[in-house]
């Protein structure tokens, strides 16, 4: 694996660590921290279907109608339109709301980021922008989720090596790009 400051290769795979605002991003997909809902709300999700318009609420309301009545499964993704957004898919995933630690939240985390990749290799989409999943209004303590989040997609580029080209987190703030960068240092 080899590493620059802000990213590292990985199986043929760039994985990189920005900051800035998801919705930005020229990419093949952006990931949706969503609620099982998949109606929109705050944070990463509202800014997502505020910024790519009504096409994607109205694909989330055919998916919660003809899949998923009850909601989205906390750890699974489905795709949708990217509406306006400058990508072309938007891959909606559930992350855990923290309980303190003990109660699956890790093997939940991690099975978002799988879940996302998997619906992104079925689609042929080969570069990603994520989040960090549940550290918003779930609690995830940012720490502990940088450390699944890089490791389950460190996992999977491996597993499926050549199925993308880049993988990226985009963070908010400096604050979370730094701990994300202790995590992808430790990672490597």
């Amino acid at each position: 694996m080899a590493m620059a400051q802000d990213a590292v290769t990985i199986a043929g795979a760039t994985l990189r660590l920005v900051q800035g605002d998801i919705t930005d991003q020229h990419v093949d997909a952006i990931v949706n921290a969503a609620n099982s809902t998949l109606l929109g709300g705050g944070g990463v999700d509202g800014a997502i279907h505020r910024r790519g318009g009504p096409a994607i609420l109205e694909e989330c309301q055919e998916i919660r109608r003809t899949r998923y009545p009850d909601g989205l499964p906390t750890g699974d993704a489905v795709a949708t339109t990217a509406g306006r957004l400058p990508a072309r898919r938007v891959i909606h995933t559930v992350g855990p709301r923290w309980h303190g630690g003990g109660a699956g939240e890790a093997e939940l985390l991690a099975s978002a980021y799988r879940s996302t990749l998997a619906r992104a290799r079925e689609e042929g989409l080969r570069t990603l922008a994520f989040p960090s999943i549940s550290t918003g209004a779930y609690g995830y303590p940012i720490e502990a989720a940088a450390r699944v989040a890089l490791g389950a997609v460190a996992d999977e580029l491996r597993v499926h090596a050549g199925a993308f080209d880049e993988v990226r987190f985009v963070l908010f703030s400096a604050a979370d790009l730094a701990v994300y960068r202790e995590a992808l240092r430790q990672l490597s």
